[in-house]
């Protein structure tokens, strides 16, 4: 039988010391067979179990010595003696408890604090402050109120129901935005190891079952319009009045482009020889490329502007930065107080804002011309036809478009109501 080692006492322990040479040092404490205290040259000390698990030889570290007593370190080390001889390693019984610690952990992440680390990474794909603000806005004041405390992993679809029913009906547009926005936030604490199962904020065969489709609810706010019958008055009016907005607004109404696309443009966009304007697919809401066409006079406005010192934007502000969207909805407004009679949609009768201007190119198009619906949704930026339809489109009608737009011009200018081009199929 093998030797079995004394039992130290604990003052006996206090006492023992690196014998000075070597590396580590082991001592056998005796109480239980294997129990060792491991000293290092330095002088630190720590109990070491050695035994046998299956057909492996093991050192089972019990805890550093003071921390962990001589009569702890004997306890601790019957209990792994015991365990071992259940049939069960010490070892990966300590890595399983930790694991499962730690998934404790995780799942006790609140909403509020999933939706913060979420933001981190999310809100960095946005260029747009506005984007920004809107994101954090719609959950700030009305998911948190609801569910900011609770556990991402308690939360269930009668949470998100209350959540969402305040304003399903009345403020649906925003109402579906939040729900996807709730959806992704939970998607991410999924993802993240918070929570597990399906995400009680998907709106298929889940919450469709118990909430009214968005369609059946909501009512479509468009941006009021110019109507076709004022455009020459209202474009006379723009170009007869001065400063960087003025020349933004009058340069949207020329080329259909939206007020982003416009108050971000740098002149490095541009080719002026060429007639054309390359708006980059990170600058664009679809995050496509696209191109358009410049007609002579929008090519005479962009050459007959004011540089500003220190600016890339064709269209700065009074600092040099980006012009904001008030700038331009503000040069609206002021064109449309001279005049407080005109310039009104035709269905809402509310004044005409900056955006109105893609609604009224495009009925122009469909009214008063025979172009192509698809052409005018391509300078529009919109997509068109099905995915496969569009994985098969190449062009984009630029050359056609360059046709289109010219019409458009003289129309602006009220020269055009009297000739329309026809497009014959397959031109």
């Amino acid at each position: 039988m093998p030797k079995k080692a004394r039992e130290l006492s604990a003052l006996e322990v206090k006492r023992l010391e690196h014998p000075g040479h070597g590396s580590n040092a082991t001592i056998a404490v005796g109480g239980v067979d294997g129990l060792l205290l491991q000293v290092t040259p330095s002088g630190a000390r720590s109990w070491l179990l050695r035994c046998k698990v299956g057909n492996r030889r093991r050192h089972i570290g019990l805890g550093g010595y003071p921390d962990v007593p001589l009569a702890e370190a004997r306890e601790r080390a019957r209990e792994a003696r015991q365990m071992i001889r259940e049939g069960t390693d010490p070892v990966e019984q300590r890595k399983a408890n930790r694991a499962a610690l730690i998934a404790a952990q995780k799942r006790g992440m609140t909403f509020a604090q999933a939706m913060e680390k979420f933001l981190v990474g999310k809100l960095k794909e946005f260029e747009n402050p506005k984007h920004k603000k809107q994101w954090r806005a719609t959950l700030d004041k009305y998911a948190l109120p609801a569910v900011g405390n609770m556990l991402v992993a308690d939360i269930e679809v009668s949470d998100v129901q209350r959540i969402l029913e305040p304003i399903w009906l009345t403020k649906n547009e925003t109402a579906s935005r939040l729900r996807g926005r709730v959806e992704a936030v939970l998607a991410w604490a999924t993802v993240a190891g918070h929570r597990a199962g399906d995400n009680p904020a998907r709106w298929k065969n889940n919450l469709d079952a118990v909430l009214p489709k968005p369609s059946k609810v909501a009512k479509v706010e468009h941006h009021p319009a110019l109507n076709l019958d004022d455009v020459a008055d209202w474009f006379a009016d723009v170009r007869s009045r001065s400063g960087f907005a003025t020349r933004a607004l009058e340069f949207m109404a020329m080329t259909a482009a939206r007020s982003g696309e416009i108050r971000g443009a740098v002149w490095s966009e541009f080719d002026l020889d060429k007639g054309l304007w390359i708006v980059p697919a990170e600058r664009m809401k679809m995050r496509n490329e696209h191109r358009i066409p410049l007609t002579g006079e929008a090519v005479d406005l962009l050459r007959n502007l004011d540089l500003m010192l220190g600016s890339e934007f064709v269209f700065p502000a009074a600092r040099g930065g980006m012009l904001s969207d008030a700038a331009l909805s503000a040069c609206m407004k002021r064109i449309h107080a001279a005049k407080p009679d005109r310039y009104l949609d035709r269905r809402s009768g509310r004044p005409a804002v900056p955006h109105g201007l893609r609604s009224t190119f495009r009925d122009w198009a469909a009214e008063r011309t025979e172009y192509p619906s698809d052409m005018a949704e391509i300078a529009l930026a919109h997509s068109v036809g099905s995915e496969v339809e569009r994985a098969y489109r190449r062009g984009d009608m630029i050359e056609k478009r360059r046709g289109m737009m010219a019409t458009w011009g003289r129309f602006l200018c009220g020269e055009a109501s009297t000739k329309i081009l026809k497009m014959e199929v397959g031109q």
